[in-house]
């Protein structure tokens, strides 16, 4: 039984490995060799080939494989209002690398207004054909986690539950404007849930003096309400990432901790859950997934190396994940995007087209 709307029995995170013309543009877009409308320019080349290229792997959903961002997130963050993307002295440490030194802090109050990545997803509706366009964009949670109450101008917000309350404002108000534009597949990501899963970074969220279980009450408040209103016809999912940097990573520990508030109480219609590696623990926390309200998109084909999996192992953990959800409820696809910073994952270009088509043929089979 193949589902013909999203989420897809084969499904992807979002991100694609950046071609070597974008990288060469934005070289010379920051050298002052071409203005911005030529490097869209490329950029549009580039996805368009890129949508096809998906299609051709036999996806129905597309993404523009975020070709036009250098971050995940950042890009995202620092064009909302009251948001702005400053220089740090070190950059995110993942497991024995770091990223570029920067990050956001709020300096106004916080409001989405004519997001620029509102024209991003309007040209891959235009070039998605008959697949399904999918935008993916950071989870509200994680503007407020990377750097705390620290980095959010005490003097704009003197009271965080003010605070608190524009994020899920300004999240719905994102969701809107998205569906407005056309959008009926929107992805949040998110590294929070995962970090709180994990022990380190439970302890870390101490050490800056706040508290990792009342955070996660917060977040599911947070998220409840940015989707409030949520359009029937629009489908949200939420990506739960443990890092994903140039194939390093940053949390490790199961769903335990956090599955009976977020699986139990967020109103998502589809969790996108990695479960390529032992740091990803059991499957027993999706008995907490609502039976026949939610979907679960199995990440059991990793993206952090080229090595391609046996079909007959992925196919056999499906089997053990549907012991706590049922099958029909179950989709497949990648752990996470192939680049989610414009460095990418250690894999190359035909590696990773080779895993999307793992994706899409186990899918063919199970369903």
């Amino acid at each position: 039984m193949q589902r013909q709307h999203a989420p897809f029995r084969a499904d992807v995170v979002g991100s694609f490995l950046r071609p070597d013309a974008i990288k060469q543009a934005r070289q010379q877009f920051a050298a002052g060799q071409i203005d911005a409308a030529a490097l869209r320019k490329v950029e549009d080349e580039a996805i368009r080939e890129s949508v096809a290229q998906q299609c051709a792997c036999g996806l129905h959903v597309v993404t523009d494989g975020e070709f036009r961002r250098a971050w995940w997130h950042m890009d995202f963050f620092a064009a909302l209002q009251g948001v702005e993307l400053y220089e740090v002295e070190q950059g995110i440490q993942f497991n024995g690398i770091q990223t570029k030194a920067q990050s956001v802090r709020v300096v106004g109050k916080v409001g989405f207004g004519n997001h620029p990545m509102l024209e991003d997803f309007r040209y891959l509706k235009s070039v998605s054909g008959n697949a399904e366009p999918k935008m993916t964009i950071p989870s509200p949670s994680v503007l407020h986690f990377r750097g705390g109450a620290k980095a959010i101008d005490r003097t704009v917000y003197p009271d965080l539950n003010d605070y608190f309350d524009d994020l899920a404002t300004t999240w719905r108000d994102a969701i809107r404007a998205f569906y407005d534009a056309g959008c009926r597949y929107l992805q949040l990501d998110d590294t929070v849930w995962a970090y709180l899963c994990s022990d380190e970074q439970r302890a870390k969220v101490r050490e800056r003096g706040e508290d990792p279980d009342e955070l996660m009450k917060i977040y599911a408040r947070v998220l409840n309400k940015a989707l409030e209103g949520k359009p029937e016809d629009l489908t949200i999912g939420l990506h739960v990432c443990r890092g994903n940097f140039r194939s390093s990573w940053i949390s490790e520990g199961g769903y335990e901790p956090v599955a009976e508030v977020l699986f139990g109480t967020v109103n998502i219609d589809a969790f996108f859950l990695e479960y390529d590696n032992d740091r990803s623990g059991d499957f027993a926390p999706l008995r907490f997934i609502r039976p026949g309200k939610q979907q679960v998109v199995l990440g059991l084909i990793t993206t952090k190396n080229g090595e391609l999996e046996n079909p007959e192992l992925v196919k056999a953990r499906l089997k053990e994940a549907a012991q706590y959800v049922d099958i029909n409820q179950l989709c497949l696809s990648p752990q996470c995007g192939f680049a989610s910073t414009e460095e990418g994952n250690s894999l190359s270009v035909e590696q990773q087209w080779d895993k999307v088509r793992l994706v899409t043929g186990i899918a063919s089979e199970v369903w």
